[in-house]
């Protein structure tokens, strides 16, 4: 689908690093960034899956890496700005879904769940802080609708995602007087691997997606493409006066 924010100009001279950039939101965000004239690197851990992104436009490079490795961080951010000289936008957007009812909680899945979802998007945000704050430039960070409603048999992944969107306010009230903006984006039911991800049954899955499109007003799930068009936008430097948003793209799910 072509998405409204495609001009050439959005972004132009603008470099950003889009995490979890191997399928769904991040392959997505990328490719619009790039189409919108950025230089972009993608960072996930398959390099087979950001190659493909990569292929989408070559103002896109790729850059492998578990984020929850210790020098990860910095190693990511270097890449980026030893490529192209400065760092504007940074999309955290990596994550990983976790089916666990509370009489099921693991220590290790739990710890696993917050290390991605949680610490290490923080470890980037503090490397590349530096240079954001020198280009006065924007976090955006990847949250769900469960961020802020409850998902039984799941409370540990909402949680986690509750914890982005308190870092999303926190951080834009802490670095507004140095003009980097921090929002989100909220989606909701979005197709991608994420449940597959999560080791989930092929039938399990096309039940929950049923289920979820059943509970949306616009009747649907949503399309990656739908969620990347709001991140460009929340990216975009004319948004001088948006910061500490958590904006939800979710088909109408929060009025329900």
């Amino acid at each position: 689908m072509t998405a409204p924010h495609d001009r050439g100009d959005l972004l132009s001279d603008r470099v950003a690093i889009v995490t979890g950039a191997g399928s769904g939101i991040g392959r997505a965000t990328a490719t619009a960034m790039a189409r919108a004239g950025a230089r972009v690197l993608v960072v996930g851990r398959r390099r087979d899956a950001l190659a493909a992104t990569a292929a989408q436009h070559p103002a896109i490079a790729v850059h492998a890496a578990d984020l929850r490795a210790q020098k990860a961080p910095a190693e990511v951010v270097e890449a980026a700005v030893r490529r192209w000289g400065r760092l504007d936008v940074l999309v955290n957007n990596a994550g990983a879904t976790a089916m666990m009812p509370l009489a099921e909680t693991d220590p290790a899945r739990v710890a696993d769940l917050f290390a991605l979802n949680v610490t290490a998007p923080s470890l980037l945000a503090a490397a590349a802080l530096a240079h954001l704050r020198r280009q006065r430039g924007t976090i955006v960070n990847v949250s769900s609708t469960y961020g802020h409603r409850p998902l039984p048999g799941a409370a540990h992944y909402a949680a986690s995602k509750a914890a982005v969107e308190q870092l999303t306010r926190s951080w834009a009230a802490e670095l507004a007087p140095e003009g980097v903006r921090v929002n989100a984006v909220a989606p909701g039911p979005t197709e991608s691997e994420a449940l597959s991800a999560a080791g989930l049954p092929e039938d399990t899955v096309r039940r929950i997606k049923e289920a979820e499109a059943a509970r949306i007003p616009l009747g649907r799930r949503g399309e990656p493409e739908e969620v990347a068009a709001w991140i460009v936008r929340l990216a975009d430097p004319g948004a001088t006066w948006v910061t500490g948003q958590v904006l939800s793209v979710d088909g109408g799910l929060d009025l329900t």
